[in-house]
């Protein structure tokens, strides 16, 4: 006897594992999204004093050849699920930081605020993700631009203390970096 939810089920999880397995098919980059990466990127680091050409660039030319990106919303999502895997990374990154060494009183206190931030990050970025799938362009705005401040107090909690320097330099400029690409695609789409 034939038994259609079987059969639904078993054509959907065949159909999920193609294309699982497809984007890890090396191809030629495609030569619209190149276009369309450069155009992006160029239009964002002139409309905004933060964003560098060069990082947008590369961040965006690393992910979306094998996406085949082939318009802006397309980047936009690229923007934040880099942006995502960016702020779950630096959870990880200070959990091996409070585990693996000394580290001072001050640091330490820090360090936790940072990783609560973090995983603020982690959510606003699945909302901010969700948001822009359903063309809430202004919920996107509100949900990038808090990201973009999460990185800024935690960069400021370090230098509280005089001589101090933050260990996320790096991972907060990145988040906010990408945060900030994501918020000017954003703004070319609404």
């Amino acid at each position: 006897m034939f038994n259609s939810s079987s059969f639904c089920f078993s054509f959907s999880f065949s159909f999920l594992f193609f294309f699982l397995i497809t984007p890890s098919i090396t191809s030629p980059i495609n030569p619209l999204s190149i276009d369309l990466i450069n155009t992006t990127c160029a239009q964002c680091a002139k409309k905004s004093t933060i964003i560098d050409y060069t990082f947008c660039l590369t961040s965006l030319q690393a992910v979306s050849p094998s996406r085949h990106v082939t318009n802006i919303q397309g980047l936009g999502i690229i923007a934040m699920e880099l942006a995502l895997g960016n702020a779950t990374a630096t959870v990880t990154t200070v959990e091996k930081m409070l585990t693996g060494r000394a580290v001072d009183p001050f640091a330490k206190i820090c360090l936790l605020n940072c990783l609560e931030l973090y995983a603020d990050a982690v959510s606003l970025l699945v909302n901010s993700i969700g948001a822009f799938l359903t063309e809430q362009y202004d919920a996107v705005n509100l949900l990038m631009g808090a990201i973009c401040e999460i990185t800024a107090t935690c960069e400021e909690l370090f230098t509280e203390k005089k001589g101090g320097v933050s260990p996320l330099t790096k991972e907060n400029y990145n988040l906010f970096e990408l945060s900030d690409i994501a918020l000017c695609i954003n703004s070319l789409v609404s």
